[in-house]
């Protein structure tokens, strides 16, 4: 059994405590913060509903609950405003991470290290060089979950279930990632097979409607917002998934960010590409047939990541 220690008890930091409690993944969970209280509270209000859930210890506290931590979760930081982009939180960031990655080192050297806090590519490729970590073992949430939100979008217009679409949104967590529409299969069809097969409509999802979806991805976070104040539940869910794939040596292909070395020419940028995690993190990245200009895209979203990490030096 495993200790996953979550730095950060903010409003995602906690509700990935809560959806991770309900796993049976590990036996203890830790919440950590600078503001310790609050750590100690989201933590016990977990606690008390031990005796539904799979057997697991919730704690919270300082730095020091990260001992003897195999995963580490960083969601600690400032939220996005509304009209706020991801990038705009670099500046606000970029220090708390320099900190926690201090004391991750100190006190969890093994650990696999999942960053969540925006903008998460910079901020992994950031985590990555103040643990001095392996590569493999620090990766970003990257877009597991705008791969979701358009497997969501795909299933509310084909009227099929979303777990049984597969589609990935790669490059950057943010205004330059890429729908790869490419990569969209169903029953193991392309889009373009399924809708001839579906006979529903002439022309699914046309030119004019995908772009419309990738708008939709890009920017949907900003609607919830605007409406709720900031979104936590859904990435909750994409860390437990990733966590349940690094814990149980799964081999599972979820678009998590990691440093590339050379795919698609790209290389000394972190950016979300299918990879194959497991136990010791990032296994190997998987280089999908692209179409021209999705690879062109792909190379623009690294030069927008790149343009980031540069800031992040000179703060």
């Amino acid at each position: 059994m495993s200790k996953i220690a979550i730095i950060g008890a903010g409003q995602v930091g906690a509700s990935c405590a809560f959806a991770l409690a309900q796993t049976g993944l590990a036996q203890e969970i830790a919440l950590v913060d600078l503001k310790t209280d609050k750590a100690r509270g989201e933590a016990l209000d977990i606690a008390h509903g031990g005796p539904l859930l799979p057997a697991v210890r919730v704690t919270g506290g300082g730095y020091e609950m990260l001992d003897g931590s195999e995963l580490v979760v960083m969601t600690a930081g400032a939220n996005q405003a509304p009209h706020e982009t991801r990038r705009d939180l670099l500046q606000k960031n970029i220090g708390v991470m320099r900190a926690a990655a201090q004391e991750i080192r100190r006190r969890a050297p093994e650990a696999v290290v999942l960053v969540v806090t925006n903008p998460v590519d910079a901020l992994t490729r950031a985590a990555l060089e103040h643990t001095g970590f392996p590569p493999q073992r620090v990766l970003g949430s990257g877009t597991v979950l705008d791969s979701l939100r358009l497997r969501f979008m795909l299933s509310e217009h084909t009227g099929v279930d979303a777990a049984s679409i597969h589609a990935y949104v790669l490059g950057e967590h943010g205004d330059s990632e890429l729908p790869a529409w490419s990569t969209v299969s169903i029953a193991g069809m392309t889009l373009e097979e399924y809708c001839r097969d579906c006979g529903g409509c002439e022309s699914c999802l046309p030119d004019r409607m995908r772009a419309a979806f990738d708008e939709n991805v890009r920017h949907v976070a900003n609607r919830i917002i605007a409406w709720k104040g900031a979104t936590f539940y859904a990435i909750a869910v994409a860390v437990r998934r990733i966590a349940q794939a690094i814990l149980r040596d799964e081999h599972s292909i979820l678009t998590v960010s990691s440093l590339l070395t050379g795919e698609y020419g790209l290389a000394d940028v972190c950016l979300s590409l299918p990879c194959v995690v497991g136990r010791a993190g990032v296994l190997r990245r998987i280089p999908v047939n692209l179409a021209p200009d999705e690879i062109a895209a792909l190379r623009a979203s690294a030069d927008a990541v790149r343009a980031m990490d540069e800031r992040a030096l000179r703060v």
